[in-house]
């Protein structure tokens, strides 16, 4: 998965003129974290489809940061995060973004952003590979 950094004006209407582009150009939004610092707009977010969003963004003159975004599977269960932040943070590994994407009586699915994908994969619990 590929997570997009946008960096917008802080104003209304721009959230609304970003996913409106990204809807004419047929792009599904996965998952979205966006709030607003010091007059200026984050909105990371994740997508079905990564070529059309770049494409898109392109197109409109849009810069983006992009990042390697992980898929973890977690039990549903009282520390299982906090197990997982400790183990990345005792390998170095620094979480940028962390996003939900399923809950249910079974697990958990997140979708993290880390500053070294390659060191964190192996750390990263995945569907299957956790008892729930």
């Amino acid at each position: 998965m590929t997570e997009f950094v946008v960096r917008l004006a802080n104003r209304p209407g721009m959230l609304a003129s970003l996913t409106e582009r990204l809807a004419e150009a047929g792009v599904n939004i996965e998952a979205l974290a966006a709030y607003g610092v010091d007059g200026e707009g984050v909105v990371r977010l994740i997508v079905d489809d990564a070529t059309a969003t770049r494409r898109c963004l392109s197109d409109a003159g849009v810069h983006a940061e992009e990042h390697q975004v992980l898929d973890a599977y977690l039990p549903h269960r009282p520390g299982e995060l906090a197990r997982l932040a400790r183990r990345l943070a005792d390998a170095g590994v620094n979480i940028d973004a962390l996003y939900l994407l399923n809950s249910g009586p079974d697990g958990i699915e997140l979708a993290m952003a880390v500053n070294d994908p390659e060191a964190a994969a192996p750390l990263v619990p995945v569907r299957g590979s956790v008892e729930a």
